[in-house]
């Protein structure tokens, strides 16, 4: 009976000490288990502290950001203001140019009514030339500059409604953000409860330097916008000051020709007789220039003739005396010489002709003018002078 009452006590003991272990492993979990809350919640807290003062840094980067948004904003749009105010200078120009274009034209139309030995292409005629190329380049000027400016106006626009894009994008994002820094663990549930959004892989995701990054780049393109902007409007003054200035200038020099050419008209009454005079004795020396030439042409032909009669008398030679001596190779170099003598002197025949015809031309226009002055000193002192009086008042 000693030996089974030994095996019971043992048994008894073994079970409590199993017991034992196991109460003493359930208490170090529950005491892992408190370690493990305590630690999670504070790791959670931490990070929610994390969270605010990420998301309070990210709502103070968007508001600077939106303070320099705002500021290239304002200045895009007073850039746009000064850039109509120039839009409406270059149109009041170019429609100040019409005038002054009809007015050239029609005394370069004046002037076509000159009998036709009169239409000549005297200063005054190159000086309206002129006033017409400098008032259609000056309009040429003046719309290529106004497409600039409404290109550049374009240009303008699109970049303030990029930046007023930002700014709302930016304006949503802090929204968002700043709702976010509001929300707690004991917000609503509906708050809490997330939406079904489809997450962003981060390769996908903006960076932050790629966020700064864009408005950076869409501040840089105004500005850029901006410094053309100056630009265009400096260049519009210059050009709008110096279109005005050339146009005055040549007013002033058309003027200038055309009393000049008045002056000139009167003269040349007095100038055409002796003129006609000089011509009539130069074309009598034309005449009898002509002549001598004609004879010194005749006196070659004639010792032409000669040295062929001779050429061809010595081919009579007998066949074996047919010799290329000097004689025959100076026979033949004084043909080729004499050939070349009438062909320059009949060539200073026609060069002759054409210098009595050139002279008979100017007898002719000499003869006309002496009966047209007074219709083109009329169309010059009194039409034309008329037509320019409102240009004498500036641009």
């Amino acid at each position: 009976m000693s030996v089974p009452d030994c095996s019971a006590q043992q048994g008894a003991e073994s079970n409590l000490q199993n017991m034992e272990f196991k109460r003493n492993h359930s208490e170090l979990f529950r005491a892992e288990c408190v370690r493990l809350i305590m630690e999670t919640d504070t790791a959670c807290k931490r990070m929610q502290n994390d969270d605010s003062k990420e998301l309070g840094q990210r709502v103070q980067d968007i508001q600077f950001m939106t303070k320099e948004l705002e500021l290239k904003l304002d200045e895009i749009v007073v850039e746009i203001d000064l850039l109509l105010t120039s839009q409406s200078r270059v149109e009041k120009a170019l429609e100040a140019c019409k005038e002054p274009l009809r007015i050239t034209l029609l005394c370069l139309e004046e002037r076509m009514k000159r009998f036709p030995t009169e239409r000549r292409h005297d200063k005054a005629d190159r000086e309206l030339l002129k006033e017409r190329e400098v008032i259609e380049g000056a309009i040429l000027i003046l719309r290529r500059a106004a497409e600039q400016v409404t290109e550049q106006l374009r240009l303008n626009r699109s970049m303030k409604e990029l930046l007023e894009q930002d700014l709302r994008e930016k304006s949503e994002a802090q929204c968002i953000d700043n709702s976010c820094i509001l929300m707690n663990a004991e917000s609503p549930d509906s708050q809490l409860r997330p939406k079904r959004t489809q997450t962003l892989l981060p390769s996908l995701s903006v960076t932050p330097k790629q966020w700064e990054n864009i408005s950076d780049v869409n501040m840089a393109q105004a500005e850029q916008q901006l410094a053309n902007s100056l630009y265009l409007r400096a260049l519009l003054e210059s050009l709008l000051e110096q279109t005005a200035t050339d146009m005055q200038k040549q007013a002033n020099a058309v003027a200038t020709a055309l009393q000049l050419n008045v002056w000139d008209l009167k003269a040349a009454k007095t100038q055409i007789e002796e003129q006609m005079s000089t011509i009539r004795s130069e074309l009598a020396s034309q005449q009898r220039s002509r002549v001598d030439l004609l004879t010194a042409i005749a006196e070659q032909e004639r010792l032409l003739g000669l040295a062929q009669a001779r050429l061809a008398l010595r081919l009579q030679r007998p066949s074996k005396e047919q010799c290329l001596d000097p004689a025959q190779l100076q026979l033949l170099a004084e043909v080729q010489q004499i050939n070349a003598h009438i062909t320059k002197l009949r060539e200073a025949v026609a060069q002759s002709e054409e210098e009595q015809r050139a002279l008979l031309r100017c007898q002719r226009e000499l003869q006309e003018n002496l009966e047209l002055k007074t219709n083109s000193l009329y169309i010059d002192e009194v039409i034309c002078a008329q037509l320019r009086e409102p240009l004498t008042h500036g641009f």
